[in-house]
């Protein structure tokens, strides 16, 4: 079971004060935390876009376009 904290009405300024405060070691953490929270909400997004396209039949022909692109690329 999870367990939410209420977040204050300054969430921003009392980030960016605990932020101006961090060590250099703790900052590079902050810092991977947030590219991995990044890259998970754009996997999600593009996992969620790709299964509306997939759901209305928009990928049908993907396989043979990759083909012909790769093709392409080949002889270029």
């Amino acid at each position: 079971m999870a367990t939410t904290h209420p977040v204050p009405e300054d969430l921003l300024s009392e980030l960016i004060d605990r932020i101006e405060t961090m060590s250099e070691e703790d900052l590079q953490l902050v810092h991977r935390v947030l590219l991995h929270s990044e890259r998970d909400r754009l996997w999600q997004e593009i996992y969620s876009e790709a299964e509306h396209e997939r759901q209305n039949d928009r990928l049908e022909g993907l396989p043979e376009l990759i083909d012909q692109v790769r093709a392409k690329q080949r002889t270029a």
